[in-house]
């Protein structure tokens, strides 16, 4: 399919190239002129100067699919749009949008007539390769429009991953590697809490990685001291344990790396989604006690210098390209 694509950052860059390989056409724009001529030379993509120039080449009905900062810019792109596209297209905001700003934007393009579909998009740096779990919020027509491209973001099925209870069986929604989750706004509804619990398995195992670091010196008698090997006990993890997943991939890969995590800042940042799953845990009056507590241990972060923050911070670099390095490196 032809569609634009707004904002070529680490994860808008890579999904057009994702999508250039696929087949698919990308017109596409970036502030930085040199951003958008270097990844149209590598993936045969059409550059634009400006939103105008970008809708004005889009075929109608237009797909155009937005991946900048959310908040203001977000807002800034899709009302900026809203002025240059006509009724029946469709704009995809794949942010981390909060998400009853998401519903609020769907509205307001609706009045004019067109369609939009919130998507969360996860998967990071890695998701060029790998393929990008998508969730989406919208009409059936936004989805069914942006389908063509959907697929190839996505990983796709890999009959080695299916549960037990599916083989064999039809193909369940989500398995492809996306889904359609409900009306607007249920898209980054999912993607938000899908972040909060990202929050609570990184703390999990940010927390446990710094009792072993402790055990060198911290335990009540010397009999039982331990000097443990914690690039050792990730790697043995990795193979066969209950906890084994594609984070604990990624943090064994940097204490291989750096064991001591000294190259990584203590100081563990958040974007907002923790935030948010916590508040709709408040409004929705559900109780959330692990998702809360590894917020506020991001928030102690700030004053503490402990290995199980630097396992936090080694954890975003490593699957976010966050920059999460200390000034030591």
């Amino acid at each position: 399919m032809e569609l634009g694509f707004v904002g070529l950052g680490r994860m808008g860059g890579n999904m057009v190239r994702r999508l250039s390989r696929g087949g698919h056409h990308c017109h596409v724009f970036a502030n930085t002129a040199e951003t958008r001529e270097a990844l149209a030379a590598e993936t045969g993509a059409a550059p634009w100067p400006d939103l105008p120039a970008l809708v004005a080449a889009l075929p109608r009905p237009r797909v155009i699919w937005v991946m900048v900062p959310a908040g203001v810019a977000t807002g800034q792109v899709l009302e900026e749009l809203a002025g240059l596209c006509d009724p029946g297209d469709v704009i995809v905001d794949g942010g981390n949008s909060h998400f009853k700003e998401s519903v609020a934007r769907a509205g307001m393009l609706a009045e004019r007539g067109m369609l939009m579909a919130d998507c969360g998009t996860s998967g990071g740096v890695f998701g060029l390769t790998r393929g990008y779990s998508l969730m989406l919020g919208g009409t059936d027509e936004a989805i069914s429009r942006i389908e063509p491209a959907l697929d190839t973001l996505a990983p796709g099925i890999d009959a080695a991953e299916r549960t037990p209870a599916r083989a064999g069986g039809p193909i369940a929604p989500g398995e492809q590697g996306w889904l359609h989750c409900g009306k607007s706004g249920s898209g980054h509804y999912v993607k938000m809490i899908h972040n909060g619990i990202e929050y609570g398995m990184m703390q999990a195992m940010a927390e446990g990685f710094a009792l072993f670091a402790s055990a060198r010196n911290e335990v009540v008698a010397e009999d039982y001291r331990y000097d443990l090997d914690l690039a050792a006990i990730a790697e043995v993890w990795r193979r066969g344990s209950v906890v084994s997943s594609w984070l604990l991939d990624l943090g064994a890969d940097a204490l291989a790396a750096n064991p001591s995590l000294d190259l990584y800042s203590a100081e563990v940042a958040e974007s907002g989604e923790g935030r948010w799953t916590v508040e709709a845990a408040i409004d929705q009056r559900t109780s959330a006690q692990v998702l809360a507590a590894a917020l506020f241990a991001r928030f102690a972060s700030r004053d503490a210098d402990q290995l199980g923050n630097r396992f936090l911070s080694a954890l975003r670099n490593k699957f976010g390209g966050h920059p999460s390095l200390s000034t030591k490196g």
